[in-house]
């Protein structure tokens, strides 16, 4: 099963072509999943697991693998589901999201699809398990659910949001916007809402959009209505996830530098894709900097930085 990765390195022509591939998996039944390729590493059978004191329920242990200690979590029961039955007979993937290596629990693991973006639609809305899906899909007559992965982490391990005092003292945002708002898109609301807890306290105003093809088209009728000259009269900064359901963060930073009354808004690519992400990638798409997820003194700074161009 590790074989199955071991082209993800070639996959990177897919960047601003609005396409992801996605590794199927299952948990507990007959529901199929998924997650980006981009994200992970490797896919074993489980290991033995060693399981450690006082640690999150949805933690069935560590493995040892390759020289790393890693901790393995139970996705069923993290989104509210049984626990995975036997972990001997269960894969182990092995994923990067947010400058950290988790190993997820599931039940088995199907195949690579190859997908574009705008087949993958945001979630119905609704409680219990519905809560922690980024986006669904169809794939053979069949939902294809993909979970919000930062929304689980953040739930065992809370990320800290605050920008430390040294970070914030070192310029004026508030003052380089002006009466500019910094807009933000990201399909998860985790992610929207630490990057919007980070900022505010620093006077920042921001507005939140649900993915790339709602951003643009916001966008756009801010540029179209509010605007005589360009979109940076109203809008001082665009930070953008790149996984998200329609269009990505790649296809969304393309389509606004093709726009002229768009193209002289800086982006930021904020994205738990830190393992793949190269400066090639930045430059092919016209993004003006790139940040992995999620450190606030990171993000203020890179604010600070491109508000401060204009």
């Amino acid at each position: 099963m590790a074989g199955i990765l071991d082209s993800v390195n070639q996959r990177t022509q897919l960047v601003g072509q609005n396409r992801l591939e996605l590794l199927l998996f299952k948990l507990n039944g007959r529901q199929r999943f998924g997650i980006n390729v981009f994200k992970v590493r490797e896919v074993l059978q489980c290991p033995p697991l060693t399981s450690m004191p006082k640690s999150n329920a949805y933690i069935r242990g560590v493995a040892h693998i390759r020289g790393q200690t890693i901790s393995v979590i139970d996705l069923s029961m993290a989104v509210g589901g049984r626990p995975i039955k036997s972990t001997e007979d269960g894969f182990i993937i092995i994923a990067e999201y947010n400058r950290t290596v988790q190993g997820f629990l599931v039940g088995g693991v199907e195949r690579i699809v190859n997908m574009n973006w705008e087949k993958i639609m945001p979630p119905p809305s609704g409680a219990g398990r519905y809560s922690y899906l980024t986006a669904v899909t169809e794939i053979e007559n069949e939902l294809v659910e993909i979970l919000d992965v930062e929304k689980i982490l953040n739930e065992i391990c809370p990320v800290n949001t605050t920008v430390s005092d040294d970070v914030a003292a070192q310029g004026n945002i508030q003052k380089d916007l002006g009466e500019r708002i910094v807009f933000i898109a990201d399909d998860s609301a985790v992610a929207r809402n630490q990057v919007k807890r980070a900022l505010e306290p620093l006077g920042v105003t921001t507005e939140l959009a649900k993915n790339g093809k709602e951003a643009l088209r916001r966008l756009k009728e801010i540029a179209e209505l509010d605007c005589v000259n360009d979109i940076t009269e109203r809008v001082g900064l665009l930070i953008s996830d790149v996984e998200m359901p329609e269009m990505d963060g790649y296809t969304l930073t393309a389509e606004i530098k093709a726009d002229p009354k768009l193209a002289p808004l800086h982006v930021i690519l904020h994205t738990s894709l830190s393992g793949v992400f190269n400066q090639a990638m930045i430059e092919k798409v016209g993004a003006d900097d790139f940040i992995a997820k999620f450190n606030p003194d990171e993000l203020a700074t890179a604010v600070n930085k491109w508000v401060h161009c204009d």
